[in-house]
This record gives structure tokens, sequence and C-alpha cells, in this order.
């Protein structure tokens, strides 16, 4: 299975791993390359230096190719840039913004740069830039989401652009890859699948509770905020309800927000944490390898394709 993305970004397969912060550390990024997929470290609101430190250990378990995710909205992001183009990674995948302004820096440094939209408007002055991809995710992934669903906006996206699209949201399995390949997408991203990789350093109660979760076990909080984040249910999102219930001002979003992404992910806290994990979190059945995540959508995607292209009568 080669599409375009894998030849733009030097992978065996156009599948992409979410650069998610106190999740996507060197570990599973260097595990997630060597499948022949393309890791991204999530660099989140962490300082410089502890992303150079994630980026030096990446190089030393593998030399294929890996990302790193700049959120726009950290107060490093700036200085993230500037280290990445001095430590030449192969992609930098971005959220929360425009990297318009860093992109002569990037590409100066030989990067690809690869926004994640969740909007048409968005993807269209991207594309307009020169960005070299577009990560379209639909408001079925985990973290902080948009409105459309993968299914309404991945053909939109790849109407409006002559870029690459990456679909992202609701992806866990090979069924999922082939829906959006369908709809015109060249590759997936896939985070909370990755949250359950043998690799992942995430805390075991956090890969539990991911494992454990139903169908209707995520919901949507902090949407009075502007910034709205799908998580799995549990304390800590009963208060959210409540401070939305009694139109609680900013502030007390996001003081009770402080913190609680690396309570979960780190510390195990599963109760008052920030569990960010997507919809497809019922479909994830056990912990596995990285390779064995990857090698398992890839073929099974490539069988559906096959098996619908053997029914279908022209």
């Amino acid at each position: 299975m080669r599409t375009r993305i894998c030849d733009l970004l030097g992978i065996e397969y156009p599948v992409l791993q979410g650069g998610m912060a106190w999740v996507s550390t060197a570990e599973l990024v260097a595990a997630v390359s060597e499948a022949g997929g393309l890791g991204i470290v999530g660099s989140g609101q962490a300082p410089p230096q502890w992303v150079r430190e994630q980026v030096h250990k990446v190089k030393q378990l593998t030399d294929k190719p890996f990302g790193v995710n700049v959120m726009l909205l950290s107060p490093h992001a700036e200085d993230i840039i500037q280290l990445l183009a001095e430590e030449r990674v192969s992609v930098v995948t971005t959220g929360a913004g425009n990297p318009g302004k860093y992109l002569n820096t990037l590409h100066d440094a030989g990067i690809k740069v690869v926004p994640v939209v969740s909007a048409v408007a968005l993807a269209k002055r991207l594309s307009r830039s020169g960005v070299d991809a577009i990560i379209a995710e639909g408001m079925e992934s985990g973290g902080h989401v948009g409105e459309l669903t993968t299914m309404a906006l991945v053909p939109q996206v790849v109407d409006a652009v002559d870029v690459p699209v990456i679909a992202a949201g609701g992806i866990g399995d090979g069924r999922g890859m082939a829906a959006v390949l369908m709809l015109g997408a060249e590759g997936v991203q896939m985070g909370t699948r990755f949250i359950c990789a043998r690799e992942c350093t995430v805390h075991e109660r956090v890969k539990e509770v991911v494992i454990k979760a139903r169908d209707r076990d995520t919901i949507v909080t902090g949407r009075p905020t502007g910034h709205p984040v799908r998580v799995l249910k549990n304390k800590l999102t009963k208060k959210f309800i409540e401070l939305e219930e009694c139109c609680a001002p900013g502030e007390e979003f996001e003081k009770l927000g402080m913190g609680r992404l690396k309570l979960a992910m780190v510390d195990g806290d599963t109760d008052m944490g920030s569990v960010m994990a997507g919809q497809i979190s019922a479909m994830v059945q056990r912990v596995e390898p990285a390779r064995d995540i990857i090698s398992n959508v890839v073929t099974d995607a490539e069988n559906i394709i096959r098996h619908i292209c053997g029914k279908v009568v022209l």
C-alpha cells in the first residue's frame, strides 16, 4: 500500500501516529517509525530542552524518518521550531494555529510541514501558503476537536486542496483506513489506537480504561472556552459539566484543567486526570506492539478494498 504520503515522508506505509502530549514519547515514536509508519513526538506545552532530549533519543533508537508535533499555542512554540530546524527532523505537524510564519524556516532545513485542520477554510489557506500535506481531523478524535466529523470533513478537504490529505479521527482499524482512502485521503493518522501500543509509556491504568471503554464513554468538555476537548468520562468531566451548567467564567475552566493531562497519562489518576482519547476507544481490544497495530490495520485495509472491488459490478 503506497500513496503520495509514503514518497513525501519517506515511509513504508501511509500511517502516522498522532503527536499526543505526555503520550507520544521517544519509545513509541521510534517503534512506529521502525515498523514503517511515521512516529511523531508530542511536544504539547513542554519546554524546548525536553523536546530536544526526545529528538535525540528517537535518533538513538531508529534511523527512520520521524516527526514532532508543535502545538502553536504553546509559549515555547517559536523556540521549538528553531530547535527542530537545527535538528533537521523529517516532519513537523502542527495544531492549534497557522504555521505560515514558520514555513520558510522549516523548509529551508529540509523539513516537511503537515498541519492538522478541522475546517475546510483553514485547509485552503494553509495549502496556498505552501504546506506539504494536510491532516484533516474529525471530531471523533481524542483531545482538542472541531465540529465536523471525519466522514464529512475529509472529502471536502480533498476537493479543496491540491496537496495530499491524511485523515484522522475515528480511525482505529483496517475498515476505517479503507473508508477514508475511498473518501480521497492518502493516509491515516491514529492516536487512540497507539495509546495501547506496548511501547507507549503512559500509565497502565490509562491503557486499562481505554480498553474497557464502551461506545458512549467519551464526552466533549470545555466548549464555552472555545477549546473543546474529547476525553473519557470520569469524575473530572462531571466537574467540567457542572461548570458549564452554571455558566462559570473561563478562568474556572482553566483552573480546573491545569495539569490534568499529566495527572492521567503519567501519574495514572484516571478519575481526576484528563484521559484524552477518541470515540474508537471502544474498538481497542488489547495492548500490542506498534508493529502489529500497523501491520494489521494496513493488511485489513488492503483486503477490504480488494473484497469491495471484487463485489462491485460496473
